[in-house]
């Protein structure tokens, strides 16, 4: 990373009608970091990206990529960025290589210079051996892969990437999710939207949180952990459906929420050793029996319940 922003968004606002998508969002990302948005469906990312993008035109605010404003030099500011919309932007009766060939005539790029830059964004992205299939042919995840490498083709110094591992197998996750370190390795900044926690945790140098239009939070995860305090997370896995024991753990002493996810129920607590046998006790008085428990470190998850009161996940 370098001092010097990447990009600058300053008081921007974006509104539909009676509905606001953005609301007074600043944020400063610097060259050569990878900075992840992250927040639930709805939460303003998406038009946010749209906005850089120069898809739409913000109601009011500063967006400033590679020291161009947007609103001036537009055309200098979008030649910086390559986008990954979280559609599928793609001609399903092409092949891979057709495709990418097709995107970089539209980026400028001929002869010589295009043929090495579809070979290498191939490589990239892993999919040489299918270049010459059908993208018709391919799986979601794939078909998201070669989407990427639209977007890289003409080496741009900022790349965003919408939700690009919404609806895919694991595989083409984890290769997505590589490749993004990867492009970053190479010297691209990297602005990446996601509802998923986990991949803000393991990619991201800073994380700006937003909900309902709104910048809630940002830092290092390290310091948006330190907003839940010393907070612990539990993880209990039960013998039955846990409703006659909820309301009973959410009046114990040191515990400061309580939520149901995937089958499981979660508490932030102060005090872990404290709080368990009180657990243990009032679910045996449910006839509820605690099959496990996993103790774990506060995360973003936990930052954004104790934020907003509400679980990321169920937003």
């Amino acid at each position: 990373m370098t001092d010097r922003f990447a990009i600058e968004i300053v008081d921007l606002h974006k509104q539909f009608g009676r509905q606001t998508a953005v609301q007074g969002l600043n944020l400063q990302v610097r060259e050569g970091e990878i900075f992840s948005l992250l927040g639930p469906n709805g939460a303003g990312k998406s038009t946010t990206i749209s906005i850089l993008s120069g898809l739409i035109a913000p109601t009011r605010g500063e967006v400033t990529l590679m020291g161009h404003p947007l609103r001036t030099q537009a055309n200098q500011a979008r030649a910086s960025l390559g986008v990954v919309p979280q559609d599928i932007a793609l001609y399903p009766d092409l092949s891979a290589r057709e495709n990418l060939y097709f995107w970089g005539r539209m980026y400028g790029l001929r002869g010589q210079t295009l043929n090495q830059r579809v070979a290498d964004v191939m490589e990239l992205i892993g999919l040489s051996e299918r270049q010459k299939d059908r993208v018709g042919t391919f799986s979601g995840g794939m078909k998201r892969r070669v989407n990427i490498g639209a977007a890289l083709l003409h080496h741009p110094d900022i790349v965003v990437l919408d939700e690009p591992t919404v609806g895919i197998d694991p595989q083409s996750r984890r290769h997505i999710l590589d490749s993004v370190k990867e492009l970053n390795r190479l010297g691209a900044t990297v602005l990446y939207t996601t509802h998923y926690m986990e991949e803000a945790e393991e990619l991201s140098d800073h994380i700006a949180i937003m909900d309902q239009g709104r910048l809630i939070a940002q830092g290092t995860h390290a310091e948006l952990t330190q907003l839940v305090g010393e907070q612990t997370r539990l993880v209990l896995t039960l013998s039955q459906p846990p409703d006659g024991v909820l309301e009973v753990w959410r009046q114990l002493p040191g515990v400061q929420q309580v939520w149901t996810e995937a089958e499981n129920v979660h508490l932030l607590v102060g005090d872990s050793t404290a709080v368990l046998p009180h657990l243990f006790e009032t679910a045996a008085q449910a006839h509820v029996h605690i099959v496990t428990v996993s103790i774990q470190e506060p995360n973003l998850e936990a930052v954004f319940l104790h934020l907003t009161g509400r679980a990321l996940r169920d937003s």
